[in-house]
């Protein structure tokens, strides 16, 4: 998909995947700056001797929530840009599920599906989308989770209905 869609066009985009985007290493790194960011220090995360020898994991894992926050860097670089967008907000999310284990030095990246996509008022469209953090060789996600944004325009960009 281009880096770059008109408002107008968006809601014919609906069911379909509007983008993938590039791999993220999770590395110990990260993880601890996660940590730290979040004052959570769980060993299975910070700890990388007591966690191969503890953890059925063989090492350290990532923080859900950090999978979780990634979208953000993920939707930047696989998404298309809305020409008129003055500003993105998160709305949040209405499903996350947490369904494998990041372990430390893996790649992750995300699928997104644009569910649904609605104009709010004169100037905000809001759009759900489906999304998938795959593991790079792994056949179990990291995350699944419905996740609902605000794109907010001028309203003199406000598409017409036809």
């Amino acid at each position: 998909m281009g880096k770059e869609i008109a408002l107008a066009d968006v809601m014919g985009l609906v069911g379909t995947e509007t983008g993938v985007s590039d791999w993220i290493t999770v590395d110990q790194t990260m993880i601890d700056a996660f940590a730290g960011a979040t004052n959570d220090h769980q060993f299975i995360h910070t700890d990388p001797e007591r966690a191969a020898a503890e953890s059925p994991y063989g090492g350290t894992i990532a923080h859900g929530f950090l999978t979780l926050s990634l979208l953000s860097a993920m939707n930047f670089d696989a998404l298309p840009k809305i020409r008129e967008q003055t500003m993105g907000i998160n709305y949040g999310f209405d499903k996350i599920r947490f369904m494998s284990p990041v372990k430390c030095g893996a790649r992750i990246r995300a699928r997104f599906t644009l569910a649904d996509a609605r104009l709010r008022g004169a100037a905000m469209m809001m759009t759900t989308y489906e999304v998938t953090v795959e593991i790079e060789n792994e056949k179990k996600p990291a995350l699944t989770a419905t996740w609902i944004t605000i794109a907010q325009f001028d309203p003199k960009d406000r598409p017409t209905a036809d």
